[in-house]
């Protein structure tokens, strides 16, 4: 009966180690996660003209039930400045002249300012981002958000096959696409670099370049949702970053 008693004392103190060695670690887990504020990731996604951007972003989103914001972005900034739309559209991603809003101003037209509208973008984008789990098209989110919760993607091809694509997609001939695919692409540098002052062609501001030459967008999807599970892994792992579910 006396070992009977000596091993039931053992399993009793062996369950209250355990016990007191699982609060421990927890309460070790809470404090690290104090210290390090929990933040989701967001996806930010950069593209050349003529590649469908909008087409990946979309099916990241659904692969991994996430919002996807383009189009969607705008409209979200025109119900806070309390604008339409199409309003927005002409300066969304545009470098406008100060003479083209001094004559909007001067005629009394309906118009917004480019700088207000980058004001609100900027909020927008980083409101997003501190709630993560989303996916961002364009817009400079790629240079404004911080990259240690970001990942962000530029999407390229070969200008030929851009060329291609764009004259698909609005029905145009190709010198005409061809110059359409120059002016968006020279927009686009031109408003990151003005408002953000950072190159957005530079591949060094970037953790994934995909070339949808090569890649389908299915393939595209996938590469960029198993870049996200990585740097989801190697933050959580650093105890800095909450993993999405």
């Amino acid at each position: 009966m006396a070992m009977i008693h000596d091993t039931s004392l053992d399993q009793l103190v062996d369950r209250v180690c355990r016990h007191w060695e699982a609060r421990r670690r927890a309460e070790a887990a809470r404090k690290e996660q104090a210290e390090h504020p929990v933040h989701a990731f967001t996806i930010a996604v950069a593209r050349e003209a003529g590649i469908l951007g909008t087409s990946v972003a979309r099916e990241v989103g659904r692969r991994l039930d996430w919002q996807v914001y383009d189009h969607e972005l705008l409209e979200r900034i025109a119900t806070e400045m309390g604008l339409r739309t199409n309003l927005l559209e002409s300066v969304d991603e545009k470098r406008e002249s100060w003479l083209r809003e001094s004559a909007e101003a001067f005629m009394d037209l309906p118009s917004v300012s480019e700088n207000a509208y980058v004001q609100h973008l900027i909020g927008t984008v980083l409101a997003l981002g501190a709630h993560g789990e989303c996916v961002i098209v364009g817009r400079g989110a790629a240079q404004v958000l911080p990259p240690d919760t970001t990942l962000r993607v530029r999407l390229v091809a070969p200008l030929k096959d851009r060329i291609e694509a764009l004259a698909r997609q609005r029905g145009l001939s190709r010198q005409q696409a061809a110059c359409d695919v120059e002016h968006i692409d020279r927009d686009r540098v031109d408003f990151v670099q003005n408002h953000f002052l950072k190159d957005p062609a530079d591949p060094r501001n970037y953790d994934l370049l995909l070339n949808t030459s090569r890649f389908s967008i299915g393939e595209c999807a996938e590469l960029i949702i198993e870049a996200l599970h990585r740097l989801q892994a190697r933050a959580l792992h650093a105890g800095r970053v909450l993993s999405s579910p």
